[in-house]
């Protein structure tokens, strides 16, 4: 499973909506995700990926889009 597609099924779990129209759309400020789903998925990235993102590390501005997600989960793919 490649990276877009880890993030979209995890997101689609955790937000019961298919995003993947919606890459650039901020997914706090929709009220998509909070604190709670947040820490749900780094659990599932961390899981399914084998990223290790910690939530004391956690910037939501680096988070806050499904794209940006995917960016910085491959970023963490490659540390």
């Amino acid at each position: 499973m490649d990276t877009k597609e880890a993030v979209l099924d995890i997101l689609n779990e955790l937000t019961g909506e298919d995003l993947s129209d919606q890459m650039d759309d901020n997914l706090f400020d929709s009220g998509l995700l909070d604190s709670m789903a947040t820490v749900q998925m780094l659990l599932e990235l961390q899981e399914k990926t084998g990223i290790t993102a910690p939530v004391s590390e956690f910037n939501r501005d680096e988070w806050s889009t499904p794209n940006k997600i995917i960016e910085k989960v491959e970023s963490l793919r490659n540390e």
